[in-house]
C-alpha cells in the first residue's frame, strides 16, 4: 500500500530522519505552525528541518518511543494527518500530538500548517 505524503511525514519526523524531510518538503516551503508558547514561520525546508522541528520540536534529547496514532483525511485539496508520539527526555514521558494540513505540489509539500498540543506529562 502506497503511503499519503502526510504519514510518510509523520513516520520521518518520528524517525527525525532529516534527509526524508527534506525529500518531502518543497525546497521553499509556505511553512506557519503554533505551538503552545510560539508562532513559527520559514519558506525554507532546510530551515523547517533542522531549525524547528530537530532543533527545537523534538531536540536529540528528546527520544520518540512510539507512534501512538496516525489519522489521516483530505479536504478538498490540502491533506489533513493527525499524529500522537510517546516521547522521553531527562523530564519524564510524555504523549506530544500535532495536527497538519498540506497542500502538495509537484509531489513535495509546498504549504504546510501544524498546531501542536505541547508535551503532556504522562502520568
Amino acid at each position: 500500500m502506497n503511503m499519503r505524503i502526510g504519514e510518510r511525514f509523520a513516520r520521518a519526523v518520528a524517525a527525525k530522519d532529516a534527509p526524508a524531510l527534506l525529500g518531502l518538503l518543497a525546497p521553499e516551503i509556505d511553512f506557519r505552525a503554533m505551538t503552545p508558547s510560539r508562532f513559527w514561520e520559514s519558506n525554507s525546508a532546510v530551515e523547517v528541518v533542522d531549525d524547528v522541528v530537530l532543533g527545537k520540536w523534538f531536540e536529540p534529547t528528546d527520544l520518540i518511543e512510539s507512534i501512538e496514532g496516525i489519522e489521516q483525511d483530505v479536504v478538498i485539496d490540502r491533506e489533513r494527518v493527525g499524529y500522537r508520539f510517546r516521547v522521553t527526555n531527562a523530564d519524564g514521558a510524555f504523549i506530544v500530538e500535532q495536527q497538519a494540513y498540506l497542500g502538495v505540489q509537484d509531489d513535495r509539500i509546498a504549504w504546510l500548517r501544524i498546531m501542536c498540543s505541547g508535551y503532556r506529562p504522562v502520568e
